[in-house]
């Protein structure tokens, strides 16, 4: 019903989500030294080139920006990981430009029909189509212009090229399959159980046994200094106060004359068009065959079932009922035929044009569309208006009152700084209400004490120098003026001071080297003897005995079963493995039982098609990944990719 409704193509949308996801995955691939190992660039402001295609800095701030605010969903203080992210999107955005460049030469291209199902049906279609329902063309380009700052031509042209290479990596994954025989192979795996006795040596007991001397740990601290060198980290004195912004904009007044002036200024967006809000019964029809023709009578058969169904509700039908009853629209459907409100050019021209001629509660004849035969009703009805002020008032007056704030708390800032340089932090801080701090030496993992969380205040006030003088910075509350008064260098701390950590370090050294032998020497006389148990009371080992487990388990002392101890899967019934490690502890094991899963009964056939699908994901995975880095190779040794190394080191370290 609604233009440009589609099923979309599952196929294609699994492919462009494997894809983003391996783009994601295969930064790894390049986040080792010589990952920029094409020729360079020198061009100020872009940091590399593939083909005829720049990949400018502020493409790459972006980017890094738009995945550091993914990965700060529910999390805290990832600001300063922006270098991290900067560092990923480099090779992210030259994938991305390599895949472009591979598509254009390959002559690949995406129809205007292609984008418009995708953006209906893939991932953008909660986005732009709610409850299956056009936004419309204003509200189109205004979410494209707040969620990436594009245009609707540049964003619907950037888009194209994302689905070009979903045709691309398609041809890459068309040739993958999977057999039967990997498919039982999978399931055995994943269903076969174990059960087990197994014999624990514990590293925490073996490091308790230990006897140290001094000498021995001296000896072991000269030889170890690299490792405790500057281990005392650098530490800074600061004198600072705090603003509070919430006392700011408690001063913060908006007048009449705010609030109209932005009423006039922002006339569109309180603008309501003609809209109607409606619900239907829809009855679907075939659709033209490969030849054009339509089969008229499956066409009458559906006319006729409508006809129905119209009969009655106007003898008085529940409508809502019919519609969850009746209705071939999925997405109204369950609702009663609700769609909702809808404005114009935003159904197909026989729907609109019935929805918006008929009057609140009238029922219309059967309306026929390219999707069928509709009954509609329409409930609701508006005409194009513009709200009052009165109705945005509260609207209006939030808006502007954080304008003014913000306004305002900068005013403060740069009136602050000014009195705290020329007159002092002492005095300055008094003239807003607050004092000056003077801290003992910090770390940059410390807090001041009223600033809360702020690691963009603790970055910066160790970024910065004494002779900078005053200086702010942003915290959860408002900001920070500081100035740093001392710089102490990072130390290595001398034997003394750090002796009871090097004799920690010396004796977990010692102890795991011991574990290695014991566990190695408890497997050697097992195996020799044929018993783990006799060889485990030789060497005062414990023996326990597990359930039958599968690999989803956990064992004590041994833990997840999709560790270490997964060997136990492979083994024969009455083998014996070799030494196994699970963190702190060693560990050997002897199969007692055994049992692998039927390949005829109906678990397997309920588990056979989610098998094949998991199968495919992880073939055509390793297909793109290994297709990604042939492509890269090849277009470097071509020269097709050239990088700025300069920039993008300067980038990358907070220079650029």
């Amino acid at each position: 019903m609604i233009r440009f409704l589609q099923s979309g193509n599952k196929a294609a949308k699994y492919l462009l989500a494997a894809l983003l996801g391996i783009l994601c995955l295969s930064m790894v691939t390049y986040l080792i030294p010589g990952f920029m190992s094409g020729s360079t660039l020198t061009q100020t402001g872009v940091i590399a080139k593939v083909g005829s295609h720049e990949i400018s800095t502020q493409e790459v701030v972006k980017t890094a920006d738009a995945m550091l605010q993914q990965a700060g969903k529910g999390q805290r203080n990832l600001e300063g990981m922006r270098s991290f992210f900067i560092q990923r999107a480099i090779p992210q955005l030259i994938t991305q430009a390599e895949l472009r460049y591979e598509s254009e030469r390959m002559g690949l291209s995406v129809s205007d029909q292609e984008l418009r199902d995708e953006l209906h049906g893939g991932f953008f279609g909660q986005l732009f189509f709610p409850e299956g329902k056009w936004v419309g063309q204003e509200k189109y380009a205004n979410i494209v212009n707040q969620q990436w700052g594009l245009g609707v031509d540049e964003f619907e042209r950037e888009f194209r090229f994302q689905l070009m290479a979903n045709k691309l990596i398609s041809a890459v994954t068309a040739g993958v399959t999977v057999a039967p025989a990997e498919i039982e192979k999978a399931y055995k795996e994943q269903n076969t159980k174990v059960k087990f006795d197994y014999a624990v040596i514990d590293m925490d007991e073996l490091q308790k046994q230990i006897k140290t001397t001094d000498a021995e740990l001296k000896a072991y601290y000269d030889a170890n200094k690299t490792r405790y060198q500057n281990s005392i980290p650098e530490k800074r004195e600061v004198r600072y106060f705090l603003l509070n912004e919430q006392q700011v904009a408690s001063k913060v007044t908006v007048t009449p004359t705010e609030l109209e002036q932005y009423y006039r200024d922002h006339d569109a967006e309180f603008r309501t068009p003609d809209r109607v809000r409606v619900r239907h019964i829809l009855i679907k029809a075939p659709s033209p065959g490969p030849d054009g023709k339509v089969d008229q009578k499956a066409v009458d058969a559906a006319r006729a079932k409508a006809a129905d169904i119209l009969k009655q509700v106007k003898a008085g039908g529940d409508f809502a009922e019919l519609a969850k009853k009746n209705s071939d629209d999925p997405g109204s459907k369950e609702k009663g035929g609700e769609l909702g409100w809808i404005l114009k050019d935003q159904t197909v021209p026989e729907f609109e044009q019935a929805s918006f001629s008929m009057n609140p509660g009238q029922i219309s004849d059967l309306v026929q569309s390219s999707f069928g035969f509709h009954i509609i009703q329409t409930e609701e009805k508006e005409s194009a208006h513009k709200k009052s002020l009165a109705e945005v008032r509260d609207t209006i007056e939030s808006i502007k009152k954080q304008q003014n704030t913000a306004t305002l708390m900068e005013r403060t800032l740069n009136a602050a700084e000014a009195a705290a340089t020329k007159e002092g932090m002492e005095k300055a801080a008094g003239q807003y209400g607050t004092q000056a701090i003077t801290t003992n030496p910090i770390s940059s993992a410390d807090k001041l004490a009223g600033a809360g969380d702020a690691p963009d205040l603790m970055s910066t006030i160790f970024s910065a120098d004494p002779k900078d003088g005053v200086r702010s910075a942003r915290t959860p509350t408002g900001y920070a003026l500081f100035q740093v008064l001392k710089i102490i260098p990072p130390s290595t701390p001398a034997f003394e001071a750090i002796k009871d950590r090097v004799t920690n370090d010396f004796k977990s050294e010692r102890a795991g080297t011991l574990l290695n032998q014991k566990t190695a020497e408890l497997s050697d006389r097992a195996h020799a003897g044929h018993d783990l148990r006799k060889a485990a009371k030789e060497l005062s080992a414990t023996v326990k005995s597990s359930d039958l487990v599968g690999r989803s388990s956990q064992v004590p002392d041994i833990g997840s079963m999709n560790g270490g101890a997964g060997v136990a899967f492979g083994m024969k019934q009455g083998e014996i493995s070799g030494p196994i490690n699970v963190g702190r502890k060693g560990v050997v094991l002897a199969i007692t039982e055994r049992q692998e899963p039927s390949l005829t009964g109906d678990e397997f056939a309920k588990a056979r098609d989610n098998l094949y699908e998991q199968l495919m994901r992880e073939k055509s995975q390793e297909a793109t990944q290994l297709f990604l880095n042939n492509l890269d190779d090849r277009l470097k040794k071509e020269g097709k990719v050239k990088v700025n190394e300069k920039a993008a080191q300067n980038l990358v370290s907070g220079r650029g």
